[in-house]
C-alpha cells in the first residue's frame, strides 16, 4: 500500500532523515515511534507530499503526489489548521467539495457526534478550544475515508471519550482494510492498536518490527523503544544483583 524507499531529506545543513526505506501492507496499523526531534513529522509530511526529498514514496504503485495517490491518502496533522471565519459544518463541505464528496452529510454528521461536535456545528473555527480544534481535525481527515491514513500525534489534547473514539475508529478501519500510520511519542496511547513499529532516532530508523515478532521475543513495545533509542536492556537492568556499591 505504501513505499517509501531511500528517502533523505535535509533541512540546510541539518539531516532530518537519512535513507528511510519501509512497506505497509494494506490493512495494517504502524506506529511510528521516536523521540522529540527524531524524524517523525518530517518523514509524514514527505509521505502526504508537503516536502521536498530525495528517494521515492508511492501509493498502491502511485507516486506520492500524484492525483491518483492524492485520493488515497488522508492526513490528520498535529496541529489544527483551521479557517478562523468557517463554521464547524462549514469546515467539512469545504473538504468535501475538495475532495468532491457526494452524499457526505450522513458521515458527517456521524462523526461530529462520535466526537461530540453536533452542538458546535455554527461555532467558528477560532472560538473553539484546542481540544475541540483537534476533534474537528480527526473528523476532517476521517471525513473522506481514506484508504490510507497518516495520523501525527492524533490524541495530544484529546478528552478520554476522543480518544477511546480515536482508538475505535483505527481498528475500525483495519478491519475495513485501510492502512493507518501513526506517530506518537506516547508509547502507553498505542500500545494495544498495532501491527508494526518503526523507530526513528536522529533522522534514523533503527527498528523495523511486527507485533509478532516482539512477541516472540516476549518483549514489549516499551521495553524495545528504550533498547533501541538508549541502549537499555530494562530485563537485564531489572534482574542484574544489587551489589553493596550499587545500594550506596
Amino acid at each position: 500500500m505504501l513505499h517509501v524507499s531511500h528517502v533523505t531529506k535535509k533541512y540546510g545543513k541539518t539531516l532530518a532523515c537519512n535513507d528511510i526505506s519501509f512497506d505497509l501492507e494494506p490493512g495494517s496499523v504502524t506506529v511510528l515511534l521516536g523521540p522529540n526531534g527524531a524524524g517523525k513529522s518530517t518523514i509524514m509530511k514527505s509521505i502526504i507530499g508537503f516536502l521536498r526529498y530525495e528517494g521515492e514514496i508511492t501509493v498502491s504503485g502511485f507516486p506520492n503526489k500524484s492525483s491518483e495517490a492524492r485520493r488515497l491518502l488522508g492526513y490528520i496533522p498535529e496541529m489544527p489548521s483551521l479557517y478562523p471565519n468557517l463554521t464547524v459544518s462549514e469546515h467539512l463541505e469545504f473538504l468535501a467539495r475538495a475532495y468532491k464528496l457526494t452524499d457526505y452529510k450522513d458521515r458527517a454528521e456521524q462523526l461530529l457526534s462520535r466526537f461530540e461536535l453536533s452542538e458546535k456545528k455554527k461555532k467558528f473555527g477560532d472560538e473553539l478550544s484546542k481540544g475541540m480544534q483537534q476533534k474537528l481535525n480527526i473528523c476532517l481527515g476521517l471525513l473522506p475515508e481514506p484508504r490510507l491514513l497518516l495520523l501525527d500525534e492524533p490524541m495530544i489534547g484529546l478528552d478520554p471519550h476522543a480518544i477511546k473514539e480515536v482508538r475505535s475508529l483505527i481498528e475500525q478501519m483495519r478491519q475495513e482494510g485501510r492502512t493507518l500510520l501513526v506517530s506518537t511519542h506516547i508509547i502507553d496511547s498505542v500500545d494495544m492498536l498495532w501491527d508494526r513499529t518503526l523507530i526513528l532516532q536522529n533522522g534514523i530508523l533503527k527498528a523495523n518490527v511486527t507485533r509478532s515478532e516482539l512477541d516472540e521475543k516476549g518483549q514489549s513495545l516499551e521495553d524495545l523503544f528504550f533498547e533501541v533509542t538508549e541502549g537499555i536492556d530494562r530485563e537485564q537492568v531489572s534482574s542484574a544483583p544489587v551489589t553493596e556499591e550499587s545500594e550506596e
